[in-house]
Protein backbone atom coordinates (compact mmCIF):
# COMPACT_ATOMS: atom_id res chain seq x y z
CA UNK A 1 0.00 0.00 0.00
CA UNK A 2 2.90 2.48 0.98
CA UNK A 3 4.58 1.72 -2.61
CA UNK A 4 1.15 2.80 -4.68
CA UNK A 5 0.34 5.65 -2.74
CA UNK A 6 4.35 7.18 -2.62
CA UNK A 7 4.37 6.17 -6.86
CA UNK A 8 2.51 9.12 -8.49
CA UNK A 9 5.47 11.41 -7.11
CA UNK A 10 8.09 9.94 -8.02
CA UNK A 11 8.70 11.18 -11.53
CA UNK A 12 8.46 14.40 -9.70
CA UNK A 13 11.25 13.56 -7.27
CA UNK A 14 13.42 12.57 -9.71
CA UNK A 15 13.37 15.72 -11.67
CA UNK A 16 14.03 17.79 -8.07
CA UNK A 17 17.35 15.12 -7.24
CA UNK A 18 18.80 15.72 -10.91
CA UNK A 19 19.07 19.38 -10.59
CA UNK A 20 21.78 18.53 -8.01
CA UNK A 21 22.99 15.89 -9.66
CA UNK A 22 23.59 17.48 -13.42
CA UNK A 23 26.88 19.09 -12.00
CA UNK A 24 28.55 15.77 -11.84
CA UNK A 25 27.25 14.84 -15.89
CA UNK A 26 26.45 11.69 -15.11
CA UNK A 27 22.87 11.84 -13.23
CA UNK A 28 22.64 8.67 -11.67
CA UNK A 29 20.69 7.60 -9.22
CA UNK A 30 20.51 3.74 -7.36
CA UNK A 31 17.27 2.06 -7.62
CA UNK A 32 16.85 -0.70 -5.15
CA UNK A 33 13.52 -2.73 -5.95
CA UNK A 34 11.27 -1.13 -4.28
CA UNK A 35 11.77 2.27 -6.18
CA UNK A 36 11.82 0.65 -9.35
CA UNK A 37 8.41 -0.66 -8.26
CA UNK A 38 7.17 3.10 -7.13
CA UNK A 39 9.00 4.78 -10.23
CA UNK A 40 6.72 1.83 -12.71
CA UNK A 41 3.84 2.38 -10.88
CA UNK A 42 3.80 6.22 -10.57
CA UNK A 43 5.24 6.68 -14.58
CA UNK A 44 2.72 4.62 -15.88
CA UNK A 45 0.07 6.89 -13.95
CA UNK A 46 1.60 10.12 -15.47
CA UNK A 47 1.64 8.29 -18.66
CA UNK A 48 -1.82 8.16 -18.77
CA UNK A 49 -2.36 11.93 -17.80
CA UNK A 50 0.10 12.63 -20.70
CA UNK A 51 -2.39 11.23 -22.75
CA UNK A 52 -4.79 13.49 -21.80
CA UNK A 53 -3.03 16.31 -22.27
CA UNK A 54 -1.71 15.24 -26.23
CA UNK A 55 -5.93 15.45 -26.67
CA UNK A 56 -5.85 19.07 -25.21
CA UNK A 57 -2.79 19.48 -27.62
CA UNK A 58 -4.95 18.19 -30.27
CA UNK A 59 -8.57 19.88 -29.30
CA UNK A 60 -6.36 23.50 -29.23
CA UNK A 61 -5.23 23.33 -32.86
CA UNK A 62 -8.49 21.69 -33.88
CA UNK A 63 -9.96 24.81 -32.44
CA UNK A 64 -7.43 27.73 -33.56
CA UNK A 65 -7.70 26.07 -37.16
CA UNK A 66 -11.28 26.44 -37.27
CA UNK A 67 -11.32 29.94 -36.14
CA UNK A 68 -8.46 30.43 -38.64
CA UNK A 69 -10.76 29.39 -41.35
CA UNK A 70 -13.53 30.93 -40.75
CA UNK A 71 -11.73 34.38 -41.74
CA UNK A 72 -9.94 32.48 -44.46
CA UNK A 73 -11.66 34.70 -46.89
CA UNK A 74 -10.48 38.02 -45.42
CA UNK A 75 -6.62 36.83 -45.20
CA UNK A 76 -4.29 36.77 -47.66
CA UNK A 77 -2.16 33.74 -47.01
CA UNK A 78 -2.04 30.68 -44.65
CA UNK A 79 1.26 31.25 -42.95
CA UNK A 80 -0.01 31.27 -39.44
CA UNK A 81 -2.02 27.64 -40.19
CA UNK A 82 1.51 25.94 -39.08
CA UNK A 83 1.01 26.90 -35.94
CA UNK A 84 -2.54 24.96 -35.42
CA UNK A 85 -1.21 22.06 -37.83
CA UNK A 86 1.66 21.44 -35.73
CA UNK A 87 -0.27 21.31 -32.60
CA UNK A 88 -2.49 18.44 -34.01
CA UNK A 89 0.19 16.83 -35.20
CA UNK A 90 2.06 16.65 -32.05
CA UNK A 91 -1.38 16.09 -30.42
CA UNK A 92 -2.06 12.65 -31.51
CA UNK A 93 1.88 11.50 -31.54
CA UNK A 94 1.76 12.05 -28.25
CA UNK A 95 -1.48 10.42 -27.38
CA UNK A 96 0.53 6.82 -29.49
CA UNK A 97 3.46 8.21 -27.76
CA UNK A 98 2.27 8.07 -24.41
CA UNK A 99 0.30 5.15 -24.49
CA UNK A 100 3.44 3.30 -25.60
CA UNK A 101 5.31 4.53 -22.85
CA UNK A 102 2.03 3.37 -20.52
CA UNK A 103 2.80 -0.36 -22.20
CA UNK A 104 6.52 -0.01 -21.23
CA UNK A 105 5.67 0.22 -17.54
CA UNK A 106 3.69 -2.32 -17.72
CA UNK A 107 5.80 -4.76 -18.98
CA UNK A 108 8.72 -2.84 -16.46
CA UNK A 109 7.41 -5.24 -14.08
CA UNK A 110 7.75 -8.54 -15.80
CA UNK A 111 11.70 -8.92 -16.37
CA UNK A 112 10.80 -11.68 -19.09
CA UNK A 113 8.58 -9.07 -21.47
CA UNK A 114 10.76 -6.11 -20.42
CA UNK A 115 13.60 -7.06 -23.01
CA UNK A 116 11.55 -6.78 -26.04
CA UNK A 117 11.85 -2.95 -25.83
CA UNK A 118 15.29 -2.39 -25.61
CA UNK A 119 15.88 -1.92 -29.11
CA UNK A 120 12.23 0.26 -29.67
CA UNK A 121 13.32 2.58 -26.99
CA UNK A 122 16.31 4.61 -28.10
CA UNK A 123 14.40 5.83 -31.51
CA UNK A 124 11.21 6.34 -28.98
CA UNK A 125 13.16 8.73 -26.76
CA UNK A 126 14.71 10.56 -29.44
CA UNK A 127 11.30 10.54 -31.93
CA UNK A 128 9.60 11.70 -28.43
CA UNK A 129 11.94 14.18 -27.81
CA UNK A 130 11.62 15.58 -31.74
CA UNK A 131 7.56 16.00 -31.06
CA UNK A 132 8.66 17.67 -27.82
CA UNK A 133 10.67 20.23 -29.50
CA UNK A 134 7.90 21.18 -31.87
CA UNK A 135 5.65 22.14 -29.30
CA UNK A 136 8.19 24.85 -28.55
CA UNK A 137 8.52 25.67 -32.23
CA UNK A 138 4.64 26.05 -32.12
CA UNK A 139 4.47 28.26 -29.46
CA UNK A 140 7.35 30.60 -30.87
CA UNK A 141 6.00 30.51 -34.08
CA UNK A 142 2.63 31.43 -32.40
CA UNK A 143 4.42 35.20 -31.93
CA UNK A 144 7.41 35.11 -34.92
CA UNK A 145 3.84 35.05 -37.21
CA UNK A 146 1.91 38.19 -35.81
CA UNK A 147 3.72 39.91 -38.17
CA UNK A 148 2.73 37.93 -41.34
CA UNK A 149 -1.00 37.78 -39.93
CA UNK A 150 -1.09 41.27 -39.80
CA UNK A 151 -0.02 41.74 -43.42
CA UNK A 152 -2.12 38.78 -44.68
CA UNK A 153 -5.47 40.22 -42.84
CA UNK A 154 -4.40 44.21 -44.43
CA UNK A 155 -4.25 42.54 -48.24
CA UNK A 156 -7.43 40.02 -47.44
CA UNK A 157 -9.72 42.75 -46.02
CA UNK A 158 -8.56 45.16 -48.35
CA UNK A 159 -9.77 42.88 -51.50
CA UNK A 160 -12.73 41.73 -49.38
CA UNK A 161 -13.80 46.01 -49.07
CA UNK A 162 -13.28 45.95 -52.81
CA UNK A 163 -14.79 43.18 -53.78
CA UNK A 164 -18.39 43.57 -51.43
CA UNK A 165 -20.39 45.11 -54.30
CA UNK A 166 -19.84 41.66 -56.57
CA UNK A 167 -22.63 39.84 -55.26
CA UNK A 168 -23.41 38.36 -58.33
CA UNK A 169 -19.53 37.10 -59.78
CA UNK A 170 -18.74 33.68 -58.64
CA UNK A 171 -16.45 33.57 -55.94
CA UNK A 172 -17.19 36.39 -54.06
CA UNK A 173 -20.76 36.35 -54.43
CA UNK A 174 -20.68 35.73 -50.25
CA UNK A 175 -18.24 38.15 -49.82
CA UNK A 176 -20.76 41.11 -48.68
CA UNK A 177 -22.13 38.53 -46.19
CA UNK A 178 -18.39 37.67 -44.83
CA UNK A 179 -17.60 41.36 -44.52
CA UNK A 180 -20.99 42.45 -42.98
CA UNK A 181 -20.92 39.18 -40.20
CA UNK A 182 -17.40 40.15 -39.50
CA UNK A 183 -17.72 43.88 -38.73
CA UNK A 184 -20.84 43.07 -37.00
CA UNK A 185 -19.36 40.46 -34.60
CA UNK A 186 -16.22 42.23 -33.75
CA UNK A 187 -17.70 45.40 -33.75
CA UNK A 188 -15.17 47.30 -36.21
CA UNK A 189 -15.32 48.83 -39.28
CA UNK A 190 -13.28 48.80 -42.27
CA UNK A 191 -9.65 47.68 -42.48
CA UNK A 192 -7.83 50.27 -40.83
CA UNK A 193 -11.05 52.59 -40.01
CA UNK A 194 -14.28 53.85 -41.32
CA UNK A 195 -12.77 55.62 -44.15
CA UNK A 196 -11.89 52.92 -46.14
CA UNK A 197 -15.26 52.56 -47.42
CA UNK A 198 -14.90 55.82 -49.38
CA UNK A 199 -11.79 54.56 -51.42
CA UNK A 200 -14.48 51.57 -53.02
CA UNK A 201 -17.36 51.55 -54.64
CA UNK A 202 -19.28 49.06 -52.15
CA UNK A 203 -22.64 49.57 -53.83
CA UNK A 204 -23.40 47.12 -57.20
CA UNK A 205 -24.18 49.04 -60.88
CA UNK A 206 -27.57 47.06 -60.53
CA UNK A 207 -29.01 48.87 -57.84
CA UNK A 208 -28.05 52.55 -58.89
CA UNK A 209 -30.46 55.16 -61.26
CA UNK A 210 -27.94 56.05 -63.70
CA UNK A 211 -30.44 58.23 -64.80
CA UNK A 212 -30.20 59.87 -61.34
CA UNK A 213 -27.99 63.49 -61.83
CA UNK A 214 -26.50 62.74 -58.45
CA UNK A 215 -25.43 59.69 -59.32
CA UNK A 216 -24.34 60.84 -62.60
CA UNK A 217 -21.83 63.50 -61.10
CA UNK A 218 -20.25 61.22 -58.76
CA UNK A 219 -19.91 58.57 -61.53
CA UNK A 220 -18.19 61.30 -63.79
CA UNK A 221 -16.31 63.25 -60.83
CA UNK A 222 -14.14 59.83 -60.67
CA UNK A 223 -11.22 58.81 -62.94
CA UNK A 224 -12.23 55.72 -62.96
CA UNK A 225 -15.75 56.30 -63.42
CA UNK A 226 -16.72 54.96 -59.98
CA UNK A 227 -19.61 55.63 -57.45
CA UNK A 228 -17.92 56.72 -54.29
CA UNK A 229 -19.12 58.34 -51.43
CA UNK A 230 -18.91 59.16 -48.02
CA UNK A 231 -21.02 56.45 -46.38
CA UNK A 232 -20.45 52.99 -44.91
CA UNK A 233 -22.66 49.82 -44.79
CA UNK A 234 -24.67 49.40 -41.79
CA UNK A 235 -22.74 46.66 -40.53
CA UNK A 236 -20.53 49.50 -39.46
CA UNK A 237 -23.27 51.04 -37.61
CA UNK A 238 -22.56 50.56 -33.21
CA UNK A 239 -25.88 49.63 -31.32
CA UNK A 240 -24.83 51.17 -28.69
CA UNK A 241 -25.07 54.90 -30.08
CA UNK A 242 -28.04 56.87 -28.90
CA UNK A 243 -28.34 58.29 -31.95
CA UNK A 244 -29.81 56.65 -34.63
CA UNK A 245 -27.06 55.40 -36.94
CA UNK A 246 -25.83 57.92 -39.77
CA UNK A 247 -24.35 55.70 -42.95
CA UNK A 248 -23.83 58.19 -45.48
CA UNK A 249 -22.81 62.14 -46.24
CA UNK A 250 -20.72 61.53 -42.76
CA UNK A 251 -18.01 64.19 -43.98
CA UNK A 252 -20.90 66.96 -44.93
CA UNK A 253 -22.07 68.70 -41.27
CA UNK A 254 -25.51 69.90 -43.37
CA UNK A 255 -26.34 66.94 -44.04
CA UNK A 256 -27.30 66.11 -40.26
CA UNK A 257 -28.93 67.90 -37.83
CA UNK A 258 -26.44 68.97 -34.81
CA UNK A 259 -23.83 67.27 -36.18
CA UNK A 260 -20.24 67.47 -36.87
CA UNK A 261 -17.86 65.14 -37.74
CA UNK A 262 -14.56 65.98 -36.46
CA UNK A 263 -16.07 66.26 -33.15
CA UNK A 264 -18.74 63.43 -33.37
CA UNK A 265 -17.94 59.59 -32.84
CA UNK A 266 -20.06 58.89 -36.28
CA UNK A 267 -22.58 55.89 -34.32
CA UNK A 268 -19.88 54.17 -36.17
CA UNK A 269 -17.42 51.45 -34.68
CA UNK A 270 -13.92 53.27 -34.61
CA UNK A 271 -11.50 50.65 -34.60
CA UNK A 272 -10.83 49.02 -37.90
CA UNK A 273 -11.20 45.08 -38.71
CA UNK A 274 -7.34 44.73 -39.14
CA UNK A 275 -6.44 44.94 -35.37
CA UNK A 276 -9.90 43.64 -34.08
CA UNK A 277 -8.65 40.40 -35.71
CA UNK A 278 -5.19 40.67 -34.51
CA UNK A 279 -6.43 41.33 -31.24
CA UNK A 280 -8.37 38.15 -31.04
CA UNK A 281 -5.98 35.89 -32.56
CA UNK A 282 -3.17 37.52 -30.77
CA UNK A 283 -5.54 36.58 -27.62
CA UNK A 284 -6.44 33.11 -28.41
CA UNK A 285 -2.37 32.27 -29.32
CA UNK A 286 -1.15 33.98 -25.63
CA UNK A 287 -4.08 31.72 -23.82
CA UNK A 288 -2.55 28.68 -25.78
CA UNK A 289 0.94 29.36 -25.25
CA UNK A 290 0.73 28.70 -22.06
CA UNK A 291 -0.92 25.23 -22.44
CA UNK A 292 1.28 23.94 -24.58
CA UNK A 293 4.00 25.05 -21.97
CA UNK A 294 2.57 22.98 -19.87
CA UNK A 295 1.89 20.33 -21.88
CA UNK A 296 5.69 20.47 -22.48
CA UNK A 297 6.76 19.60 -19.27
CA UNK A 298 4.61 17.02 -18.80
CA UNK A 299 6.00 14.78 -21.06
CA UNK A 300 9.11 15.85 -21.09
CA UNK A 301 8.73 14.31 -17.06
CA UNK A 302 7.47 10.99 -18.54
CA UNK A 303 10.71 10.84 -20.77
CA UNK A 304 12.95 11.34 -17.67
CA UNK A 305 11.24 8.97 -15.67
CA UNK A 306 11.17 6.59 -18.52
CA UNK A 307 14.82 6.78 -19.13
CA UNK A 308 15.95 5.88 -15.09
CA UNK A 309 13.10 3.26 -15.57
CA UNK A 310 14.64 2.07 -18.69
CA UNK A 311 18.61 1.63 -17.18
CA UNK A 312 17.36 0.49 -13.91
CA UNK A 313 15.48 -2.17 -15.57
CA UNK A 314 18.38 -3.18 -18.57
CA UNK A 315 20.48 -4.16 -15.00
CA UNK A 316 18.06 -6.46 -13.83
CA UNK A 317 18.10 -8.56 -17.39
CA UNK A 318 20.12 -11.32 -16.96
CA UNK A 319 20.42 -11.68 -12.64
CA UNK A 320 18.62 -14.37 -10.92
CA UNK A 321 17.88 -11.85 -7.89
CA UNK A 322 15.50 -9.82 -9.66
CA UNK A 323 15.29 -7.60 -6.26
CA UNK A 324 19.24 -6.47 -6.81
CA UNK A 325 19.83 -2.75 -6.45
CA UNK A 326 20.41 -1.15 -10.08
CA UNK A 327 21.54 2.09 -10.77
CA UNK A 328 19.75 4.04 -13.42
CA UNK A 329 20.99 6.88 -14.99
CA UNK A 330 20.30 9.80 -18.06
CA UNK A 331 23.77 9.68 -19.49
CA UNK A 332 26.01 6.36 -18.85
CA UNK A 333 28.79 8.68 -19.02
CA UNK A 334 29.27 12.67 -18.03
CA UNK A 335 27.74 15.05 -20.83
CA UNK A 336 31.44 15.92 -22.69
CA UNK A 337 32.25 12.58 -23.22
CA UNK A 338 28.63 11.62 -24.79
CA UNK A 339 28.97 14.58 -27.23
CA UNK A 340 32.36 13.52 -27.96
CA UNK A 341 31.42 9.83 -28.62
CA UNK A 342 28.23 10.88 -30.63
CA UNK A 343 30.44 12.80 -32.92
CA UNK A 344 32.46 10.22 -33.64
CA UNK A 345 29.96 8.21 -34.69
CA UNK A 346 28.48 10.42 -36.78
CA UNK A 347 31.75 11.32 -38.62
CA UNK A 348 32.70 7.59 -39.20
CA UNK A 349 29.04 7.28 -40.81
CA UNK A 350 30.44 10.48 -43.04
CA UNK A 351 33.38 9.14 -44.09
CA UNK A 352 31.30 4.93 -44.55
CA UNK A 353 28.94 6.96 -46.72
CA UNK A 354 31.57 8.52 -48.89
CA UNK A 355 33.79 5.45 -49.55
CA UNK A 356 30.71 3.99 -50.29
CA UNK A 357 30.44 6.68 -52.71
CA UNK A 358 33.81 6.65 -54.46
CA UNK A 359 33.60 3.05 -54.57
CA UNK A 360 30.33 3.25 -56.44
CA UNK A 361 31.83 5.63 -58.94
CA UNK A 362 35.58 4.46 -59.45
CA UNK A 363 34.70 2.39 -63.08
CA UNK A 364 35.95 -1.27 -62.61
CA UNK A 365 39.12 -2.79 -64.61
CA UNK A 366 38.85 -3.74 -68.27
CA UNK A 367 38.98 -7.44 -69.05
CA UNK A 368 42.17 -8.00 -71.18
Amino acid sequence: MLIYNSSPYLPFYLLIKIHFLSSMGLLKLKFPFQKRVCLAQGLWLLSWVAVFSGAITFAMGVFLKTELHRRSEVMHNMDIHIVPNLLMAVGLASVGINICAGKVCQDSMDPSRFPRWKTFLPPFFCMSVFLASLLLVAMILSYVLQPSLEESLKIGLKNGIRFYKDTDTPGRCFQKETIDRLQTEFQCCGNTNFRDWFEVQWISNRYLDFTSKEVKDRVRSNVDGRYLLDGVPFSCCNPASPRPCIQYSLLDNSAHYNYEYQSEELNLHNRGCRQALVNYYMGLMNTIGPGVLSVFLLPMTVLVSLRYLQTSMEGVMGQENLEIETEGYILEKGVKETLLETKEKVMKIFEFAQVGDAAATTPGADPA
